[in-house]
């Protein structure tokens, strides 16, 4: 994927700090109830974007009943989707469905500063990671990630944790963050991701410290 597409997809990809906002500004049952709301409009929807011929029925029937200009904007949403789509989400379940997933668990789960510095370091840790290693990565692993991208992750990581649940969680939370987007963890890093950093800091702040 170039540049400009990444760019695209990440901006996108941010509007998941609505989460973290949403749980400061509203708390938790209205967040709770945002995320349900938009994971179920993302499940209605995804069958859409996979099944090209159920997409294409609901394309001829559009011709039908809205103008040209409204079928040309549907046109238009269509191909910015397809271009910031990664090749293995064409034809099964995308990130936003994982995230969404995720934030729900964590949001319901875990403590409010938890929750906001997994979801947020989740987010923002994933598209620094892509970003930084695209344009600067020189030190490749067999996997495609990159060094440079994998400390980018690990170092907002800790920035965005550290006033949340203090030095030593931010690095055990960053750490467990950055493993999770390193080896993408199944079934999705976009659901893994969240989870590895709540988990784990959750688990070192009962059982360690």
């Amino acid at each position: 994927m170039s540049m400009k597409r990444e760019l695209k997809r990440k901006s996108l990809h941010l509007t998941g700090l609505s989460v973290p906002l949403s749980y400061y500004l509203f708390g938790r049952e209205l967040t709770l109830t945002f995320i349900a709301l938009a994971f179920f409009i993302f499940v209605i929807l995804e069958p859409f974007r996979i099944i090209e011929e159920l997409r294409d029925n609901i394309k001829r029937r559009l011709r039908i009943y809205v103008d040209n200009d409204v079928f040309e904007r549907v046109e238009a949403i269509e191909k910015h989707i397809n271009e910031i789509t990664r090749e293995h989400e064409r034809y099964r379940v995308a990130a936003h469905v994982y995230f969404a997933a995720a934030s729900f668990i964590v949001v319901y789960f875990f403590p409010m500063e938890v929750a906001v510095g997994a979801i947020t370091v989740a987010t923002v840790g994933d598209a620094l990671a892509a970003i930084i290693g695209k344009s600067f990565g020189r030190h490749r692993f067999s996997n495609g990630k990159s060094l440079e991208g994998s400390l980018a992750y690990f170092l907002s990581g800790v920035a965005i944790l550290w006033p949340l649940v203090g030095l030593p969680l931010a690095i055990v939370g960053s750490l467990a963050g950055m493993i999770a987007e390193f080896y993408n963890l199944p079934p999705d890093d976009n659901f893994s991701n969240q989870l590895a950093i709540a988990l784990v800091i959750y688990l070192v702040d009962v059982l360690v410290l």
